[in-house]
């Protein structure tokens, strides 16, 4: 049992502060995350949708110091009873995800490793295992420093957390693993192989012959069956390819214009999810840029999910002088944590992407 214990405080510790770490770098795409969980389509708690933010961050601080405390060996029942309680929660809500197909990412370590719900489940099933070892066996969890240390630990890892989250939300995340981070080409990341696994589809065939229903499987062919047909049920066995890329539009009056604005060699995108929730001062800052930015020969155009109603009203208020087009939410969530923000690129490939926070950091 000392031996599985500390193979299990290791593992756990380890996987602890390697998943808090990565979505600590970056909370607001976890507490994305976590509206969705929040919507009414999933477990409808649409009064937390405010606080998801405020919950992510606390959550991803609260594993990494879980994790510090486990390897430390410090407050061994406290740490391992915090550990089994939010690992039971994420285990249920991971197999909600999956049993129900509510939220096909659970977000566990953000943009950086993608888990279907049912291998989400699966890996929490694990820790839960490892847990419980460490829950029946905390009595060989031992400290590795006298207490007065192990309180400075964990005052310093508490510390380099906050400090780490505020740095990160005032700029953007310090790794960006998402498909849009600087130097990626974005009609490259929509590109799919010739070679690329196609999706294997299952059809179920029902026909009535001698007056029974019987279900014929194929993977596509119309079977041959004396009889008459009722319907067909089709199943996907087997996902083909998923560009990382897959659902990048920008649009106006209903067409796209992705192609061609994407073969710009000097584009500015100044993007703004929501204008309703932007950080409106910062518009002042866009205006400024964007005029530096015209006058080097940049394009610049607006990307945003807002109405056309509201652009118009953000670009009277701030005197800005170009057009805001439409694009999903939640890609343009996807592509910059900050609302608004400012991305130049170069015939589709991404050369700087800036907070509104570093407006002043964008060289033309």
């Amino acid at each position: 049992m000392k031996y599985l214990v500390w193979i299990s405080r290791i593992i756990v510790g380890v996987l602890f502060i390697i998943s808090g770490l990565i979505k600590l770098n970056d909370p607001m795409g976890f507490s994305f995350k976590l509206e969705e969980y929040f919507s009414p389509g999933v477990l409808d708690l649409p009064f937390l949708t405010p606080l998801a933010l405020s919950i992510s961050i606390f959550v991803v601080i609260v594993e990494v110091i879980l994790g510090v405390l486990l390897l430390v060996g410090f407050k061994p029942k406290f740490t391992v009873w915090s550990l089994l309680l939010m690992i039971v929660f994420f285990t249920f809500l991971t197999f909600y995800s999956a049993y129900f197909n509510k939220v096909t990412d659970c977000g566990c370590f953000g943009d950086a490793i993608k888990l279907t719900p049912w291998e989400s489940f699966t890996k929490d099933v694990i820790l839960l295992a490892f847990i419980l070892i460490l829950f029946f066996g905390r009595k060989y969890i031992t400290p590795l420093f006298s207490p007065k240390t192990n309180w400075i630990v964990g005052g310093v890892a508490l510390l380099a957390c906050i400090l780490f989250a505020n740095h990160v939300l005032a700029h953007l995340p310090s790794v960006d693993f998402r498909p849009y981070k600087i130097g990626a080409n974005i009609q490259e990341g929509m590109s799919v192989p010739e070679d690329a696994p196609k999706p294997i589809y299952e059809y179920a065939w029902r026909f009535k012959v001698n007056g029974e229903d019987q279900i014929y499987i194929t993977e596509g062919d119309y079977p041959s069956v004396d009889g008459e047909f009722i319907d067909v049920e089709t199943t996907e066995v087997q996902a083909g390819y998923e560009p990382p890329i897959h659902d990048f539009t920008i649009e106006q009056e209903g067409q796209d214009y992705a192609g061609e604005l994407l073969e710009e060699d000097k584009l500015v995108m100044v993007i703004a999810y929501d204008m309703a929730k932007s950080d409106l001062d910062a518009f002042e800052g866009v205006d400024e840029v964007t005029a530096k930015a015209k006058q080097n020969g940049y394009k610049v155009i607006g990307m945003s999910a807002s109405s056309s109603d509201m652009a118009n009203q953000i670009i009277d208020t701030y005197g800005l002088d170009f057009e805001f087009y439409f694009t999903d939410e939640t890609t343009l969530k996807t592509i910059v944590r900050s609302n608004p923000a400012i991305l130049v690129l170069s015939k589709g490939t991404i050369q700087q992407k800036v907070h509104y926070n570093d407006f002043d950091e964008l060289t033309f």
